[in-house]
């Protein structure tokens, strides 16, 4: 266990222009604050009314920046989690009070992010700084509304809704929510898009106090895992960090479970009281390094929620957690290391045999001609004709009882075959079999032999229960009929039902869903002037050579089909080559494979050989001429092909990492061609059925819509409207922020997702309309 500390409490006050100052009083130590009240005169001019509270706490953050928050409050945290230690960073206040402002902050401006966003790029930089651990990052965003559980990230295309509620579940490892989709992150900007995401699936509402205020408790959870890339490591560890972000302070309520663990007295914690105490029962009280940044007003009307939050804040310093570093054990690095010290301890074995004259022993598992020659013994044993086994090892006592059952198996299997050709062995519960022969008149009622018709003996025995009567047998036969033909019957029409479920599954792989559009559209318009294919043109040049538009619209594979033939031509021309080509270095690198374990193989019987070689060298003495070793020419011409055989395998693993490269690269150029096919095809359908013809005319420069009443101003532009964005963003910020990139390119890639998906559903609406 590791060691007891206390929760740290910091407090954060909303800067204000009507500041209470006569009423809110911070000390000098930066770590106090003084609440006082004025004495209701209407109570009375004696009256017991408390005016005055102070409160110490490990912070105040009184006009402090967004840096200076996270420096104070997050940082520790998060450079312990790499070290193993869980950690919790916990927003609590009333509504309006800066909660969300402070965990996320505005993620329009890189300068004002919150504590979530500088924590994802302290990870990812103390990550580059430690090269010798392979480390994993995932994340997983929840939502907790009513108490009711929400993955934010299920919107994304490859997670989809679940189909059963989320439930929080309890295991010796710890609290995990089942259904809850956790992601690989390999790089900053991925985190950052999956953090974006999900703050746009949150649920919010306007108020009073703030336009946009979180209604609900969200935990962007970032799990860690640390693998030493020393092989001989066989420990590595594990922990995680919840980032959350609390409902206001009157809808939160006064948690049963929080107000327990901050009282020393009781013996049992409530955790299950409400879902969002049951989701982080392993972080309140646990193996974690906890913090809680408690928000308030600095003003006189929000006077008394203040004092409830400072109360709350008070309380949970009283929570003590034990955080411990989480190692685990690697199965497989540990079954290699267990392998090695095998390995020595066999040679400690071999030294101690040697210096024993016990050199024919060996502790390696027996071959089938040591098996077969033990055998032989065993059965000369039982025959008679050899006195004793000789005792060598351990292991040879064992396979020499193995292979007396072996041998009495056998015996036993010969005894019953015997008989089984001289008698004709009935079961004792075949009443059936039984009651035949009686009536037959082959036993009487006893179940004694009566004759011996036809020169067969009869007897009764023990027979296997398959064994039944020729009647029981035909009767069998003709049940089994119906099945075949009905069997015959269904594989008939099952090739047709597969063919309809192939003809369903390749029409969808054919079509992208709409919400990855906005990230191809991105790539495409980024890499638009190194791509090697030809942009084509998404609008004709002459409105009237255009085709009438059919009523209803054609079927998505038969307008891909077509699309191919005509105005997808190029592209569709350009992929076949590509996949060509990448099918052809494929197949090259499967026979380079294929003669890279055949030189393997010829390498090993050739080491066999030689070895042999040596054995008989060493067995026949040593030849030395002026100190060099004498070796005859066929050991000499094994140690001259061992070495072409290893310069080949060297030549053709080298090939094979070449092919393996213009694998990846070909891989890319068919993937960039098959998105920018799909791509165009979009475009080109919804033009050509789904936008109505009037509204094409409006979208154009100088149509009749004005700005405002489509949520794009020609969707055919869009990635390229979002691009240029992006490009001035990067102009005017990347000098004052050189580390930005990441969170800005991520921050666009969403907006265009959503602002495409917007405007899909409109036109959509538009149509039916």
């Amino acid at each position: 266990m590791g060691t007891r500390k206390k929760v740290h409490a910091f407090v954060r006050v909303k800067p204000t222009d009507d500041f209470a100052h006569e009423m809110i009083r911070y000390g000098d130590d930066k770590r106090s604050i003084d609440i006082h009240l004025k004495k209701d005169i209407r109570r009375g001019v004696v009256n017991n009314q408390q005016t005055d509270w102070s409160f110490k706490l490990d912070g105040v953050l009184h006009d402090a920046s967004q840096d200076l928050v996270y420096e104070t409050v997050a940082k520790d945290v998060v450079s312990q989690a790499l070290d193993g230690y869980n950690g919790t960073i916990m927003c609590y206040g009333q509504t309006g009070a800066g909660k969300t402002y402070t965990m996320m902050g505005a993620t329009e401006n890189y300068k004002h992010r919150g504590i979530l966003p500088r924590a994802l790029q302290q990870v990812f930089r103390m990550i580059e700084e430690r090269p010798t651990h392979a480390i994993t990052v995932r994340v997983s965003y929840l939502e907790i509304y009513n108490e009711s559980l929400f993955d934010l990230l299920s919107t994304l295309p490859y997670v989809g809704p679940s189909v059963t509620p989320m439930t929080i579940v309890e295991n010796p490892q710890g609290v995990f929510i089942k259904g809850l989709s956790v992601h690989l992150t390999s790089q900053e900007e991925d985190a950052f898009s999956l953090l974006f995401e999900g703050e746009t699936n949150r649920i919010i509402a306007s108020h009073t106090m703030n336009k946009n205020s979180s209604r609900s408790h969200c935990i962007f959870t970032i799990y860690l895992e640390a693998h030493s890339r020393t092989l001989s490591e066989e420990k590595y560890i594990t922990s995680k960090i919840n980032l959350v972000d609390l409902a206001g302070s009157e809808r939160l309520g006064k948690s049963g479970a929080i107000i327990a663990l901050g009282d020393q007295k009781r013996d049992h914690i409530p955790f299950r009281q409400c879902k969002l105490t049951h989701a982080l029962k392993d972080s309140l009280g646990g193996n974690c390094n906890m913090v809680l940044v408690t928000n308030i007003y600095g003003e006189a009307a929000q006077l008394e929620e203040t004092l409830s939050s400072l109360r709350f804040a008070s309380r949970m310093k009283l929570v003590t957690t034990e955080p411990a570093i989480n190692e685990k054990y690697d199965a497989e690095r540990m079954v290699k290391n267990l392998e090695k010290e095998l390995a020595l301890l066999k040679q400690e074995l071999a030294i101690h045999d040697s210096l024993t004259n016990r050199t024919f022993v060996t502790y390696d598992p027996m071959d089938e001609i040591q098996i077969a020659e033990i055998n032989s013994q065993v059965r000369r044993y039982l025959e008679g004709t050899l006195d004793e086994i000789d005792i060598i090892s351990l292991r040879q006592i064992k396979e020499v009882f193995n292979q007396f059952r072996v041998v009495l198996s056998q015996q036993e299997q010969e005894v019953e075959s015997t008989l089984r050709r001289k008698y004709t062995l009935i079961d004792r519960n075949d009443f059936a079999a039984i009651s035949a022969i009686q009536k037959a008149g082959l036993v009487d009622v006893d179940g004694h032999l009566v004759g011996e018709p036809e020169g067969q003996n009869f007897g009764l025995g023990v027979a296997p229960f398959s064994t039944k009567p020729g009647k029981k047998a035909k009767s069998k036969k003709t049940f089994k009929e119906p099945l075949s033909s009905l069997a015959r019957k269904e594989g008939a029409s099952s090739p047709v039902n597969g063919k309809d479920l192939d003809y369903v599954s390749t029409s969808k792989t054919q079509l992208v869903p709409s919400s990855k559009d906005g990230d191809v559209k991105d790539m495409l318009s980024r890499d638009r002037e190194t791509s090697s294919i030809e942009p084509l043109p998404s609008d004709s040049p002459k409105e009237e050579l255009r085709p009438i538009r059919p009523d209803t619209p054609p079927s998505k594979p038969v307008a891909f089909e077509e699309f191919k033939n005509e105005q997808g031509s190029e592209i569709n021309r350009i992929f076949k080559e590509n996949k060509s080509i990448l099918n052809e270095r494929r197949k090259r690198a499967s026979e380079t494979t294929q003669h890279i374990n055949a030189i393997k193989r010829e390498i090993d019987v050739t080491k066999e050989a030689l070895n042999f070689q040596k054995s008989l060298r060493e067995k026949q003495g040593k030849y030395e001429n002026k100190g060099l070793m004498i070796i005859d020419e066929e050991e000499f011409l094994l140690i001259l092909k061992l070495k072409d055989l290893k310069k080949q395998y060297r030549s053709e693993y080298q090939d094979l990492r070449d092919l393996r490269a213009e694998i990846q690269y070909c891989q890319h150029l068919v993937d960039q061609c098959r998105h920018r096919l799909l791509m165009e095809f979009d475009i080109w359908y919804n033009e050509s059925f789904v936008i109505p013809e009037d509204m094409q005319m409006a979208l154009k420069p100088g149509g009749s819509i004005r700005p405002g009443m489509v949520p794009v101003n020609r969707i055919v532009s869009l990635g390229e409207d979002d691009q240029d964005k992006f490009s001035q963003l990067q102009q005017r910020v990347l000098p004052e922020g050189p580390d930005s990139i990441s969170f800005y390119n991520a921050k666009v890639k969403i907006e265009q997702k959503h602002n495409y998906l917007k405007t899909m559903m409109g036109l959509q609406q538009a149509h039916r309309k």
